[in-house]
């Protein structure tokens, strides 16, 4: 009976060599797309730690109400590069988009992030035009600016993971399937906390442009001084929710082991060490920089490991987690490290 039921996962994982093919080089489309979004993000970090928000002034899409600016400044090339980067991901996930549903049945979940994908796309552009139409750029430290900010980034953060989630589903070779309740309970307290985190740092980078400081100390006393801006008051709370969010996502690593886990902690570190130099060196623009770079990595990664936790492929048998095996109990067959 065993045999039999190995025989029968054996065959749905057989897919044809010219669909394998086709399918691979349709993931490795949207491992492009993914690591061009990626881009553009850190394109528009470089927009607000430069404050170039207002480059093409109040106009959108257009760019001071050209197609192609003319002589431009500093600041408008560095905005209308944002923009036609953003036009190019738009067009390259508009062509995601299609592929998939070309290539995949109705109801593959693969579809379902896709169509996600593009949805959070226009939200997302929805929200810049709402920045630069409302005037909440350049040295603009009001309320409104700072919840559009938040609202912005962790939209972008959905938008990623939902690319993210498309490459994923579009792979061949399946992931492993994480079983167990802590596992569960661990990804979505890792992946919530770091949602969090990212709509804080955003806040935080902020509070760096607007308002830089001239030295660690003095850094550090602003946070707490009475006269200070909210903007500076509110910035230690990402460091703070940052060490809730790893504690989470080390939880998950611990749960799912293997060589995911240990990409996960691998970039945990990275992390760890990126926003350490980011506040040694009172946050210039390049650090931020790298700073996002390392969290873009971190949340692929992360979104990838609670998908096999959170939405393992059907059809294939889970691998219990850390702690879900009751003591005595035999070591399972585990198709999946056998096809990987």
């Amino acid at each position: 009976m065993v045999a039999a039921r190995t025989i029968k996962i054996m065959r749905s994982a057989v897919v044809p060599i010219s669909s394998r093919r086709h399918s691979g080089i349709l993931s490795v489309y949207a491992a492009i797309v993914m690591g061009f979004m990626v881009l553009v993000i850190l394109e528009g970090a470089v927009v607000r730690a430069t404050g170039s928000g207002a480059g093409c002034g109040d106009h959108w899409p257009l760019c001071n109400g050209v197609f192609f600016p003319h002589h431009p400044r500093l600041a408008t090339l560095i905005e209308y590069t944002h923009r036609f980067l953003t036009g190019i991901c738009t067009a390259l996930l508009a062509v995601l988009i299609g592929w998939t549903f070309l290539a995949r049945p109705r109801g593959h979940r693969a579809r379902r992030a896709a169509v996600w994908s593009g949805v959070l796309l226009i939200t997302e552009a929805l929200l810049g035009a709402l920045l630069v139409k409302g005037g909440y750029v350049e040295n603009n430290a009001s309320g409104m600016r700072v919840l559009i900010q938040c609202v912005h980034f962790t939209n972008t953060m959905l938008l990623l993971a939902a690319i993210t989630l498309t490459w994923s589903w579009l792979r061949d070779r399946p992931q492993p399937a994480i079983a167990g309740r802590r596992a569960r309970s661990a990804a979505w307290l890792a992946l919530g906390t770091t949602l969090l985190v990212g709509a804080l740092g955003s806040v935080a980078a902020l509070a760096d442009t607007l308002y830089p400081p001239a030295s660690l100390h003095s850094a550090l006393l602003a946070d707490f001084t009475a006269h200070a801006p909210l903007l500076v008051h509110v910035r230690w709370l990402h460091p703070a929710f940052a060490l809730l969010a790893l504690g989470c996502a080390i939880w998950l690593a611990v749960q799912i082991r293997g060589g995911l886990g240990r990409l996960v902690l691998t970039l945990i570190g990275l992390q760890i060490f990126l926003g350490a130099m980011d506040v040694l060196s009172l946050a210039p623009a390049l650090m931020q920089v790298l700073h996002l770079l390392g969290a873009d990595l971190y949340w692929i990664a992360l979104v990838f490991a609670c998908a096999a936790v959170l939405a393992p492929r059907p059809g294939l048998q889970s691998v219990p987690s850390r702690g879900t095996s009751a003591p005595g109990e035999p070591q399972r067959f585990n198709f999946q490290k056998r096809i990987l």
